[in-house]
């Protein structure tokens, strides 16, 4: 049978079958050139915390030029395994302005083990003591905080300072969400740990707004330090409905009670009225939700912290 006598499906079949199998061959090849990426100039590690007991996956990058004279600042990131691989990119873009007397930052991210559960790690790590923990909750799942930055300032500083010579008067923290509350209750109660506080939507709402009781004496224990810290606070546009509004789309019902926008807002204003902080600067991201937040406010933060 000829070609032109076979009806049009056998040879609309016949051209599919042969265009797939012109493609296999190629595509076949091209998968043998890919590989698993790697960051160049990063590690990890894995890390169990005498402190709390726990395990953490450790992430470190360090600039390729020279420390200088006081040593390299430093960057630490909480939820690292997210937040790392963008922000040691970022370091290294500022190191291309080196030229110009910019220092990029070494970054270390403060992660998780792959399969650990990280939702509850992070819980427990990050959250100030609250009510529940008060009324003698013991079950672990949260108010972690005092224990988590014992283990940064007595076992992941010292780590991180074998690594590379580190600047310890020039030392950032960021965080996002949780992370982000962790960070406000670290330069309220511990104002001395970072120079630099970079706390991006902080879910200050957590244990009925818990972290504030962080600013009684909170001047008295910035009047003993050499040189006082600085803040940069951001939120996303859209993590808070408009006043009357009902919750958009992606936000549930309790998106207003959290007061996400006003409460940052309000903190930001709050602490320059103080006139306690050598910086604070707050950013309202514009078209932003709660998970989009956290690119922008780590681009914001590194730019706070290097320039």
């Amino acid at each position: 049978m000829s070609p032109a006598s076979l009806p049009r499906r056998t040879l609309l079949g016949a051209a599919g079958a042969f265009a797939a199998s012109s493609l296999i061959a190629p595509l076949a090849h091209a998968a043998e050139g890919w590989h698993d990426l790697v960051l160049p100039k990063t590690q990890q590690r894995e890390f169990t915390s005498r402190i709390t007991g726990k395990q953490y996956r450790i992430f470190i990058s360090v600039p390729s030029q020279p420390a200088p004279p006081g040593g390299h600042p430093v960057l630490f990131a909480l939820d690292g395994n997210a937040t790392f691989p963008t922000l040691a990119l970022m370091a290294r873009m500022a190191g291309w302005r080196h030229a110009s007397g910019t220092n990029p930052p070494v970054v270390v991210g403060i992660g998780y083990p792959g399969d650990f559960d990280y939702g509850t790690a992070r819980g427990r790590d990050y959250t100030p003591p609250s009510a529940a923990t008060a009324a003698g909750d013991k079950t672990g799942a949260s108010g972690g905080v005092e224990l988590f930055l014992d283990f940064i300032e007595r076992e992941l500083k010292p780590m991180v300072a074998a690594v590379a010579p580190i600047d310890p008067a020039r030392q950032a923290l960021f965080g996002h969400s949780y992370g982000g509350l962790c960070t406000l209750y670290a330069l309220f109660n511990r104002p001395a740990m970072f120079q630099t506080y970079l706390a991006g939507s902080p879910s200050i709402w957590y244990g009925e707004r818990a972290v504030l009781s962080g600013l009684q004496g909170f001047e008295e224990r910035l009047a003993r330090l050499p040189a006082r810290p600085a803040l940069m606070l951001s939120v996303g546009e859209l993590e808070q409905p408009p006043a009357g509004a009902k919750p958009a789309q992606g936000q549930d019902a309790s998106a207003a009670a959290r007061r996400m926008v006003d409460d940052a807002r309000d903190l930001a204003e709050r602490l320059r009225n103080m006139n306690v902080l050598s910086r604070v600067q707050f950013h309202l991201l514009a078209n932003e939700n709660h998970g989009s937040a956290t690119f922008p406010a780590m681009a914001r933060g590194i730019e706070f912290f290097v320039d």
